[in-house]
């Protein structure tokens, strides 16, 4: 499948969900004061509510209690949604990972409010390209091409199934993925690796984070599949609030998730094992500058767009993008 059907398709699944999704989800109500009197937050669930819900639930009570406002969850099937969901202030805070986090920053009227850490202290995680264990696939076999393998790659706003892959792997050198394999066929890291394991794909993209949950949740699937390629690290996922939501309430949200699970009693230690359930230690202080290596990568895939086109001025933009980025982490502490 061409990027443009790729495209095409992701966009008609993404009409369809807003339809269906944001009349759901509505505009949420002010009291006099101009302050919401409910939140709505978003979550990416590939696997819907009855998945994701148990995770997230209980810290979306607590932030219920912490801020005074009622909250809600809404879960999206892919991160256009979830990026439309806030741009139409149907939805006032969400989880988002990195390239869609910039997306509701850039479109949404977003801006980031912390960044997760995962169990293990780090604020990064890798892409990866996974196969079917025992499969004989390589890397070397992989971009060698051919055409003779069937390829998963991610939702097109994915950071790790689309993004870094494209930026790390295939325009590094060359590869244009339509061009290299069999099929191509655009999917969530869930579906991904249940084609890998299943023989419905050869090849398909991922990430560290989902092979946690799945040795989690579904091990018998994890040990079905391996990894032959990760990526440099990729800044991890975020909170994110509209701009314009009141002032004095977008800093209890924000003061909420700074000291959530921290400190000491029976208290923290609940909260702890709250951010625990979702592969998480705490949530760190940050605002949109950490998105810079994501846009960077943004910038790299149009230069190699603009330039696959012959489109000079686009090329020249892109590459004066990418130098300002470069100066800006050279001189970053």
């Amino acid at each position: 499948m061409s990027r443009i059907a790729i495209t095409r398709r992701l966009l008609g699944v993404a009409a369809v969900s807003l339809t269906l999704g944001l009349a759901a989800c509505g505009k949420g109500e002010e009291n006099t004061s101009g302050v919401p009197t409910e939140i709505t937050f978003s979550i990416l669930s590939a696997e819907g509510q009855a998945s994701s819900g148990p995770m997230w639930q209980p810290l979306l009570d607590d932030m219920s209690k912490a801020i005074g406002v009622p909250v809600k969850p809404y879960f999206g099937s892919n991160y256009t949604v979830l990026v439309e969901a806030m741009r139409g202030n149907h939805t006032q805070v969400g989880w988002f990972s990195a390239k869609p986090e910039v997306e509701a920053i850039d479109r949404a009227n977003a801006e980031v409010i912390a960044r997760t850490v995962n169990r293990e202290g780090l604020d990064s995680y890798q892409s990866t390209l996974i196969v079917k264990k025992g499969s004989g696939i390589t890397l070397e076999k992989v971009m060698a091409c051919g055409k003779q393998y069937n390829f998963g790659i991610g939702d097109a706003q994915s950071t790790s199934g689309t993004l870094a892959p494209m930026t790390f792997l295939f325009n590094a050198r060359g590869v244009v993925p339509s061009q290299c394999f069999k099929t191509v066929r655009s999917a969530n890291h869930q579906a991904n690796a249940f084609g890998v394991a299943t023989g419905v794909v050869d090849v398909a993209t991922s990430n560290s984070v989902n092979t946690i949950f799945m040795r989690r949740e579904n091990p018998q699937l994890a040990n079905q599949i391996e990894e032959i390629w990760t990526s440099p690290p990729v800044p991890e996922s975020g909170i994110v609030v509209r701009e314009d939501l009141d002032p004095a309430l977008k800093e209890k949200i924000r003061s909420f998730f700074l000291t959530y699970g921290q400190g000491e009693g029976p208290e923290a230690e609940r909260q702890r094992k709250v951010l625990a359930g979702l592969e998480y230690s705490r949530f760190a202080a940050a605002d949109d500058s950490y998105l810079n290596p994501i846009r960077e990568m943004i910038a790299d895939q149009k230069r190699g767009d603009a330039e696959a086109k012959g489109d000079k001025a686009a090329a020249a933009a892109a590459v004066a993008e990418l130098q300002r980025l470069r100066s800006l982490r050279e001189v970053q502490p």
